[in-house]
């Protein structure tokens, strides 16, 4: 069957149309990358947005169109045109790659692992995978990953502090302790990695290396609030420098007075340091402070026991017990040696 002369003119001029919608579409997509050579980032997005209004189907508009909007921070336009490009390739490895990256820094963890698990060419899908499973809580996973990872590319410090971090989560301080080390070395500046392997040493009770990161968290900026003063300043005294931890700790008590606890905690370590007058001279603070302070004066008791008046001292630690009586369970752990 013949077509008619309508018909065949109607098809021309769609044909003609379609051409020049692409032609179009060609010229706003030059112009969108000039713009954006010229670093003219929403004049570029404009011309890009023309682009594939012309033509919908335009692959290399969409993508040009992501970057220059991450170039302008505009992320969600960023992951909107990304997704776009899936929609008509769905496998590329471009919008799958910054897609995944943007995903994982949008905390999106699980589109951020689909999006690794389609991007087999992407350098970073084994880690940002590992690093999901970090920020999901399944350390177990992110110490697998993240260690295969590492066999591949071992001068990562984020990699390398996070599976330090995978560790300390799970309470295995001593498997963390060499990757917080290493991280420390790959990234001086990251001086909250110093600080926190600082704070690994002191729960292991290995004060003189504490001393040494806490330091160098300072060295490199971390904030010396109060918390971080108190923390050094115990692992100084516990390491054997009690006259610099003292010290320091005092600076605080004199921002704060009347802080008990820490009085508390000063008569505790020189207790433990086998300083016993100047233990006794922190529970002769909080007594003045409180002569009910049964605490302070089993703590008193003891000193003097240590100093060899046991008498005194056992019958400050009764009196102690009849203003406190939950203190009886120290004095039974003292007997039986636990």
């Amino acid at each position: 069957m013949k077509k008619s002369p309508m018909t065949a003119i109607l098809l021309m001029v769609s044909i003609q149309l379609f051409s020049q919608q692409i032609d179009s579409a060609e010229i706003y997509f030059q112009k969108g990358i000039e713009q954006r050579t010229a670093k003219k980032y929403l004049l570029a997005s404009n011309y890009l947005d023309k682009a594939v209004r012309f033509n919908p189907k335009y692959k290399e508009a969409y993508l040009e169109n992501g970057y220059v909007n991450l170039e302008m921070r505009k992320t969600d336009n960023a992951i909107a045109n990304f997704s776009k490009v899936l929609e008509i390739d769905a496998a590329n490895p471009q919008a799958v790659n910054e897609l995944m990256q943007l995903y994982f820094n949008y905390r999106q963890f699980s589109k951020a692992k689909e999006m690794a698990a389609k991007c087999n060419s992407c350098l970073n899908a084994e880690k940002i995978v590992a690093m999901c499973n970090f920020q999901e809580e399944d350390y177990g996973n992110a110490v697998k990953g993240l260690l295969n990872y590492l066999s591949k590319n071992p001068q990562d410090p984020e990699a390398t502090y996070t599976l330090g971090r995978s560790y300390l989560e799970m309470e295995q301080f001593k498997q963390a302790i060499p990757y917080y080390t290493k991280a420390v070395v790959l990234n001086e500046e990251k001086n909250m990695w110093a600080y926190e392997l600082g704070m690994i040493y002191y729960t292991i009770e290995d004060f003189k290396n504490a001393v040494v990161y806490f330091n160098k968290a300072a060295d490199k900026g971390y904030p010396k609030k109060s918390d971080f003063t108190e923390n050094l300043g115990y692992a100084y005294m516990y390491s054997g420098q009690t006259e610099l931890g003292e010290k320091m700790l005092m600076e605080l008590l004199d921002k704060k007075p009347g802080d008990k606890e820490m009085l508390r905690d000063m008569a505790e370590v020189f207790y433990q340091t086998k300083m016993y007058d100047k233990s006794l001279g922190y529970c002769q603070k909080l007594m003045e402070m409180d002569m009910k302070d049964g605490k302070a004066l089993y703590q008193a008791g003891l000193c003097f026991q240590k100093m060899g008046q046991k008498d005194k001292g056992q019958a400050m630690c009764d009196q102690a017990i009849e203003l406190d009586p939950s203190l009886a369970g120290k004095r039974q752990k003292q007997m039986t040696g636990f």
